[in-house]
């Protein structure tokens, strides 16, 4: 069931002031208090729905599965202005105003509200795995298991260029929804993962790949408004732990967490060697760090689709032997 807190008197980074921004969130599994709680962060188009009916982690999330709802309680909020709440008056216009910091901020006053002063883990994937490095920074001392995957603690140029385009595709196209989501798709996949699918096969004279990816931005433009697509877009640009701070080490250096960093090989994306490099930079100084990767054809939606691969990652992470001894404040 979606539910609502009121966030007040926020001061965003750019120094701006809002008097009330509203969060949606969802809760899964045990009651609030009783059990070890689990962040999980939505990606780009995502939601709080996790698990369940129409749950797009349900082969993760659920009952008996990798992170038992038996065990936990997993709790997900909306990105403010990504539309799930079906209310058009919480879409946010302004998008240029807000930074991924505001949004964890946001996230951890939303706990701080349920009164949740210690997080188990923070999960999510893409987007919602930069928030994940971002509240650990801003809190370095309440969450006990960092899982950023498909993602980074900073967007590169590579990312900065493809926020661009996405951009202006969206401010200057007839169908701007539909239109970006054709490049967009294009970005979440790999040349041999479509390849291999479409075979440059036709129906009634049309390639398989063209309807594949009409069928994409027909469905996007559907269920997403274009100020939440255009504010999640910009917020992939304002990723990084370090802006106006110390130094990456000197950052991560300060927090608790156990980072378990998880990269996809083709990732075309956020890409596998930047998080190698992070993980290489990191082991020097942390013993509590830890790189696994998923091996796909399938690129940055591999987090989305090899979920055996991700079962078996995050199974030593949430086994339920470990939580014996955990306490949650």
């Amino acid at each position: 069931m979606l539910q609502k807190i009121d966030i007040l008197n926020l001061k965003l980074e750019n120094g701006k002031h809002k008097s009330s921004i509203p969060l949606y969130y969802q809760y899964f599994g045990q009651p609030i208090g009783n059990a070890p709680v689990v962040v999980v962060n939505h990606a780009l188009t995502g939601n709080s729905n996790v698990t369940g009916e129409n749950g797009w982690w349900n082969d993760l999330i659920g009952e008996n599965k990798t992170i038992d709802t038996n065990h936990f309680t997993i709790l997900a909020f909306n990105i403010p202005g990504n539309g799930y709440d079906g209310k058009l008056k919480n879409l946010i216009s302004d998008y240029h105003d807000y930074t991924l910091r505001d949004m964890a901020k946001i996230f951890w006053k939303g706990l701080d509200f349920l009164q949740i002063s210690n997080v188990f883990a923070v999960i999510g994937g893409s987007l919602g795995g930069a928030i994940a490095w971002e509240m650990t920074i801003l809190e370095p001392n309440k969450i006990q298991n960092l899982i950023p995957i498909a993602t980074d603690w900073k967007a590169t140029d590579w990312v900065i260029a493809n926020v661009l385009i996405q951009d202006q595709i969206l401010n200057n196209s007839d169908d701007p929804i539909a239109d970006a989501r054709l490049h967009a798709m294009l970005l979440y996949r790999t040349p041999k993962s479509i390849n291999l699918r479409f075979q440059r096969e036709k129906t009634n004279e049309v390639f398989q790949i063209e309807n594949w990816l009409i069928n994409h931005g027909i469905k996007l433009k559907n269920r997403f408004q274009l100020s939440s697509y255009k504010l999640m877009n910009h917020l992939l640009k304002t990723i990084d732990i370090t802006y106006k701070r110390k130094d990456f080490l000197a950052l991560v250096n300060e927090i608790r967490s156990n980072i378990h960093i998880v990269s996809v090989d083709t990732d075309y994306f956020f890409i596998a060697d930047e998080n190698r490099k992070t993980y290489q930079l990191l082991k020097r100084t942390k013993e509590n760090v830890f790189y696994h990767e998923i091996v796909s054809i399938h690129g940055h939606d591999a987090f989305l689709i090899e979920f055996k691969q991700l079962a078996q990652i995050l199974e030593p992470i949430f086994n339920k032997q470990k939580l014996q001894n955990y306490v949650n404040a």
